[in-house]
């Protein structure tokens, strides 16, 4: 019994006609008598009852027709099965990231390997506002964003909280903030120079930052700016430096990946000197494997501990 015999007699039941079967089968009448002949010869019965003008079903045809039925049905299945299997294998999420993600990253990307191993994930690193334009765009199924996004200033976007990024400073090894335990406070810092990016490359954390001194009663002294994180850590922790150093701020996740002997990250006991991390995406037409993306996010949250 092949599968297209029992197709053409599901479709000849339904039509009770071999002429208008054929048609909506896309072959010759011919070809669809020869097949269901085919078919009762294996079944050694007849399905349709042709002594009349009308065709009919014999007692036999109605009791085959449903499971007939359930073959294609079962074939179709079967069909669905390996679709989504050769899609899965062929998916890869397209993530725009920025710096200092850290562990946070890892936990993801190992989470979403248990949940869909089939998925690739392929990670794109770009300024914020080129992100949020490249989801927008389709260019990136979606994409990391720290702080507000309200000013983010693209529409049909949605954003997803996942988790809280805290803030550390960054001092000279050699200054006497390094040598105390515990946390400090930003005025202890309010007569170091501080050393930020410019607003338009980050604006949720200099304005994090700068609002935060004054909410501690002091205008932070403007120290200067440099091409990239790594050459500010290398002068902040540069030996001959300014006479009370420099300082900056790095997001503790990213703290915890640098080996700088030259310089100390150290907590704030200041609230609020942290930052929400969220997942922009499309709010329409989001892409395949979006949701296990979330739920991956979402178990690095729950787990997330100590950065």
């Amino acid at each position: 019994m092949e599968l297209r015999q029992v197709r053409y007699f599901v479709t000849v039941a339904q039509e009770l006609h071999f002429g208008r079967a054929a048609e909506r089968l896309h072959i010759v009448q011919s070809a669809v008598s020869q097949q269901i002949r085919r078919l009762e010869r294996e079944l050694q019965t007849e399905l349709f009852d042709r002594s009349s003008r009308q065709v009919r079903l014999t007692p036999v045809g109605e009791r085959f027709l449903p499971e007939a039925r359930a073959l294609l049905a079962a074939e179709e299945r079967a069909r669905a099965v390996v679709a989504e299997l050769s899609a899965g294998r062929a998916r890869t999420l397209r993530l725009g990231t920025s710096t200092g993600l850290g562990a946070h990253l890892d936990r993801v990307l190992d989470t979403l390997a248990g949940l869909a191993p089939e998925t690739g994930v392929e990670l794109v690193s770009a300024r914020a506002q080129q992100r949020l334009d490249q989801v927008a765009a389709r260019e990136l199924d979606a994409a990391f964003l720290r702080g507000d996004p309200d000013g983010a200033g693209r529409d049909g976007l949605s954003f997803v909280p996942l988790w809280q990024d805290p803030l550390v400073a960054v001092v000279p090894a050699r200054h006497p903030l390094a040598a105390r335990p515990g946390t400090i406070a930003l005025t202890d810092l309010a007569a170091v120079p501080l050393v930020l990016t410019e607003r338009r490359n980050n604006r949720a954390l200099v304005d994090l930052v700068v609002n935060a001194c004054h909410e501690a009663g002091f205008v932070p002294v403007p120290g200067p700016r440099y091409g990239s994180l790594d050459d500010t850590l290398t002068a902040i922790g540069a030996p001959g430096g300014p006479e009370h150093g420099l300082w900056t701020v790095v997001y503790a996740s990213h703290a915890a990946r640098l080996s700088i002997p030259r310089v100390a990250f150290l907590p704030f006991r200041n609230p609020g000197m942290e930052l929400t991390t969220y997942l922009a995406v499309r709010r329409s037409d989001p892409p395949a494997g979006l949701d296990l993306l979330l739920r991956a996010c979402a178990a690095t949250d729950r787990g997330q501990g100590a950065p």
